[in-house]
């Protein structure tokens, strides 16, 4: 794939699975523009002094004004992969609607943001674009979200807005899907199940393998999935 120096914004991209994606795209000739809140998190990301990747301080992803100034920043628009988002396990019966609304904000609000103002910028190029969302294996096959109802509920919104945004733009050549991952295969997810088989998880490379060709020139016709990237898990 080649993305032919095209410009890509990568919310959540100085996570695990973000750092996988950004590499796969500056391997693939991508102009990276990478939003953080805490400088931490800049300082720890192994591709902050990469000619190809910019890093954008202070944007905090749940504030419309936030978003519109990191989209308005980026110069002729290709894709726009949002990777950023939470997650908190606990049963119903133990959750507040504080913490109901920290995973639709963290999850939804943060795509669905990310989202108008991907639609809009991309719009100004004229030439089209992609935009990839993250699910969650619980989006698709909900029974499995037993004990982290909130967190489901806020991913298979994610999926729903996904769906039914590829709908609303497909005519303005934007095609919009999303990954559903399993469980994936990072140093926090190891700590959290040390019993686990890690062996079985999808690596975060694999997992950056799809999103990057869902938002490269590659893809032509993709629109509206929600793709499983469940490796033997």
């Amino acid at each position: 794939m080649d993305f032919g120096d095209r410009h890509v914004v990568i919310t959540g991209g100085t996570g695990a699975l973000g750092g996988a994606v950004v590499a796969a795209l500056v391997a693939a000739n991508a102009s990276c523009h990478v939003p953080y809140v805490h400088t931490g998190e800049a300082e720890r990301f192994p591709l902050r002094n990469h000619p190809k990747v910019k890093l954008v301080g202070g944007i905090d992803l749940t504030d419309e004004a936030a978003v519109a100034r990191l989209y308005d920043g980026v110069p002729q628009l290709w894709a726009s992969i949002h990777l950023a988002g939470g997650f908190a396990a606990a049963p119903v019966s133990a959750t507040k609607k504080a913490d109901l609304t920290k995973q639709v904000d963290l999850n939804l609000v943060t795509a669905f943001l990310s989202c108008s103002a991907a639609v809009n910028a991309i719009a100004r190029s004229g030439a089209g674009g992609r935009i990839v969302n993250v699910a969650a294996r619980a989006a698709l096959e909900w029974r499995s979200g037993a004990g982290m109802a909130a967190y489901t509920a806020s991913k298979a919104a994610v999926a729903a807005l996904t769906a039914a945004l590829a709908e609303e733009v497909a005519k303005q050549g934007i095609l919009v899907n999303a990954v559903a991952p399993s469980i994936m295969d990072t140093p926090a997810n190891r700590a959290a199940m040390p019993k686990a088989d890690f062996a079985a998880w999808p690596k975060v490379e694999e997992v950056a393998a799809t999103i990057t060709f869902l938002a490269s020139p590659d893809n032509k016709v993709s629109r509206g999935g929600i793709v499983p990237v469940y490796g033997r898990s």
